[in-house]
């Protein structure tokens, strides 16, 4: 999942853009609310980390400006303000989720993985299609109730298909999931790993080519 963490103080931005990592985010860490806002509408993100305490602009003004530009990914704010009628008045601005500093970074991580599967229209972080099963927390891929290992990029490319099985997915769309914030990618990288992909898989018709298009993850 690609996150942009807006957080200004350098220890805690630390701490957060490495807690996630580890958790399998792709972290891209700014720390002001202007870099936030032009960062956004450069690159598609998964979900936002939000402080409320920048430098420039105040949480909340990145928030509104956010919305008001129409993005509408899922943004959890963090803060150090324990009051519920700032909590009201973030939540009317349009923050799906948030946390009161310090905080549990386990905690953190399962709270964004959650505002991210609902944003995809799915509710549990195990998603199946046919014999294919692929848990997001524990990040197992298994074919006919077997392990399969995949590489992070072929996890990506998978997770992307099987959110939305029989349809049929953009190679741009695809390209910026599994290739998102590089700058250069060879011509053929998608095609690599959806072969190499389709070789773990142990079945090549699973994915099918849509010519012109993209792919699609057959169920059936």
């Amino acid at each position: 999942m690609d996150l942009l963490l807006v957080e200004d103080d350098a220890m805690l931005g630390q701490a957060v853009e490495l807690g996630l990592s580890e958790r399998q985010f792709n972290v891209q860490w700014v720390r002001t609310g202007a870099a936030a806002i032009s960062e956004s509408q450069r690159v598609s993100y998964d979900v936002v980390v939000l402080d409320l305490g920048l430098p420039d602009l105040d949480g909340s003004r990145v928030l509104s400006s956010l919305r008001k530009k129409g993005q509408v990914l899922p943004v959890l704010v963090l803060t150090a303000r324990d009051d519920s009628a700032e909590t009201v008045k973030l939540l009317d601005l349009g923050a799906d989720d948030y946390m009161i500093k310090p905080f549990d970074m386990n905690e953190l991580a399962a709270r964004l993985r959650a505002l991210v599967r609902r944003q995809r229209g799915y509710a549990t972080p195990e998603l199946s299609c046919g014999p294919i099963s692929l848990d997001e927390v524990s990040f197992q891929v298994l074919v006919n109730k077997q392990p399969v290992n995949l590489s992070k990029r072929e996890f990506e490319l998978l997770r992307a298909m099987m959110a939305a099985p029989e349809r049929v997915h953009s190679r741009d769309k695809l390209e910026q999931i599994v290739f998102r914030n590089e700058q250069q990618v060879e011509s053929n990288a998608l095609e690599v790993h959806v072969h190499n992909l389709r070789k773990k898989l142990g079945n090549k018709e699973w994915i099918q080519t849509i010519r012109g298009v993209g792919y699609r993850l057959a169920c059936g």
